[in-house]
């Protein structure tokens, strides 16, 4: 993959008085990316922050408050729309070729300004934990790598998902049972053996979107490689946490990240 290469940086209105938000353009397969990326007042260097969003289309698209959540913690946060969305070229792939548009924008974050480009950090929400896990594996130099009801074995999605299956199908061009190499390839769970960063699960037991099953196959699995994985399991919460708490377990994520991100030069 050829470095990626940032192209606009157009300003947007921000509704936070010292955070400031960029529509950001760059160029990924020789396609046009759209992003946002969220940069605090001050001098920095601060650290970054990728952020991977989860849905497929307008669902689960990048909200401006989300963002300015984590920007607001000291991070310059980038946040990719994917291929199609957003005015953007191309279409979603569901992490497939897709993936490499997180790839690219973790090159493009590290060129931003204010960033501390030896401290990156990168985090999935939903569909965005395997974009996360992909893209950690392939930069193995990202200090720490978060997801939150995040997927990691596409063909348990599939099984789960009665409603996603007519997309799935037509995105990956079939079932599990006809196509099981593509549903493998989207699965980080099979490839986490490869994965430095520390990791950190985040999920409820009662999420209906994504099912705690996912988390629990990836922590049993780096338990049998012997690598770290640490899981934050809600009992009483589904794919979306109250807001209240939602508040104070990003905050708290936050400051994980800062842990590892200590002494990052």
């Amino acid at each position: 993959m050829k470095k990626a290469k940032m192209i606009e940086w157009q300003r947007f209105p921000s509704p936070h008085p010292t955070i400031r938000l960029y529509v950001v353009t760059y160029l990924n397969d020789g396609l046009k990316i759209k992003g946002l990326a969220a940069l605090p007042e001050g001098k920095g260097p601060f650290p970054g922050f990728l952020y991977l969003r989860g849905g497929i289309k307008s669902v689960g698209m990048v909200r401006i408050a989300r963002i300015i959540q984590f920007a607001s913690q000291g991070f310059v946060v980038m946040a990719p729309y994917y291929r199609g969305n957003q005015g953007g070229e191309g279409n979603e792939d569901f992490a497939g070729e897709d993936r490499t548009d997180a790839f690219a924008a973790f090159e493009v974050l590290k060129q931003f300004p204010k960033v501390d480009e030896n401290n990156i950090h990168v985090f999935g929400f939903s569909r965005g934990g395997p974009m996360a896990l992909f893209t950690a594996i392939k930069f193995p130099e990202i200090r720490s790598v978060v997801t939150w009801g995040g997927v990691t074995d596409m063909a348990v999605t599939y099984e789960e998902r009665e409603d996603l299956r007519r997309m799935m199908k037509r995105v990956i061009g079939g079932t599990p049972d006809k196509y099981p190499e593509e549903f493998e390839w989207r699965s980080p769970l099979n490839y986490i053996g490869e994965l430095e960063a520390p990791l950190l699960c985040i999920h409820g037991m009662k999420d209906e979107n994504v099912s705690v099953e996912h988390t629990h196959r990836i922590e049993k699995r780096l338990k049998e490689l012997g690598k770290p994985c640490e899981t934050w399991i809600y009992p009483e919460y589904t794919h979306y946490f109250p807001p209240k708490e939602n508040r104070k377990i990003t905050y708290a994520l936050c400051e994980w990240m800062k842990e590892h991100g200590k002494g990052a030069q």
